[in-house]
C-alpha cells in the first residue's frame, strides 16, 4: 500500500471538497455496476444526493484517481454515532477498470483506516451474484455469511500501531499535496 501511482493513476483519500469527483464517478458507473455498489438500481438524483454527504462525519472515500477523474473509490463509514467497534466498507470500480486488482489496493487501505480508527469489526454486504467483491473479500481474510440474497463480509483488523498511523499520515499528506496539484492542473486547465 506504499505505492501511490498504480497504471498511470494515483491512490489517496478523497477531500470533502471533492464530492464532485467522488459524484461523476458514481454516475459514470453503467447499470449493472450501479446495483452492485447499492444492491439495487439507483436514479441520478440518488447518486446526487448520496455523493453530496461524502464528507458526512464519520465517513471516508479513498480512490483511484486516474488524469484527475475516480475510476474505483472505497467508502469506510462509521455505523453509530460516533468511531466504535463496528464500520461498513463498500466500493465502486468502473468498468473498463474492473480486473485491475484496483478493488483489492482499496480495500487494504480502508482496513487500515478502520484499525487506526480502533475499529474491531468491519463490514461489507454485497450481492451473492457480486463473485469480484466476494473475491476481494475473501482475499483480505473477511468471514462470509449468506443471507437473503445477500452476502456479508466481516474483517477483524488488526489493533494500530505506530507503523499503521504512520503509514495513514504519510499517505494522507501526500494525498493533499496530489489533490492541490490536480486542483492546480483543472484551473490551469480552465483558463
Amino acid at each position: 500500500m506504499s505505492e501511490y501511482a498504480h497504471a498511470g493513476g494515483i491512490f489517496r483519500k478523497l477531500w470533502p471538497q471533492e464530492q464532485h469527483l467522488f459524484r461523476d464517478h458514481l454516475m459514470r458507473l453503467d447499470k449493472t455496476s450501479r446495483a452492485m455498489r447499492f444492491a439495487h438500481g439507483v436514479s441520478d438524483s440518488f447518486i446526487e444526493d448520496y455523493a453530496r454527504h461524502m464528507s458526512d462525519a464519520g465517513s471516508t472515500v479513498f480512490a483511484y484517481l486516474e488524469d484527475g477523474e475516480v475510476r474505483a473509490a472505497a467508502e469506510l463509514k462509521k455505523l453509530g454515532d460516533t468511531w466504535g467497534r463496528e464500520a461498513e466498507a463498500a466500493f465502486s470500480v468502473e468498468t473498463a477498470y474492473q480486473d485491475h486488482g484496483l478493488g483489492s489496493e482499496l480495500m487494504g487501505r480502508v482496513i487500515r483506516a478502520a484499525r487506526n480508527r480502533g475499529v474491531s469489526l468491519l463490514y461489507m454486504s454485497c450481492l451473492a451474484s457480486n463473485a469480484k467483491m466476494q473475491a476481494i473479500a475473501r482475499k483480505h481474510e473477511a468471514d462470509l455469511r449468506f443471507e437473503m440474497g445477500e452476502v456479508i463480509g466481516e474483517i477483524v483488523p488488526e489493533e494500530p500501531n505506530y507503523f499503521s498511523l504512520l503509514a495513514e499520515a504519510v499517505d494522507d499528506r501526500v494525498g493533499f499535496m496530489l489533490a492541490v496539484l490536480n486542483l492546480q492542473r483543472r484551473v490551469v486547465k480552465a483558463a
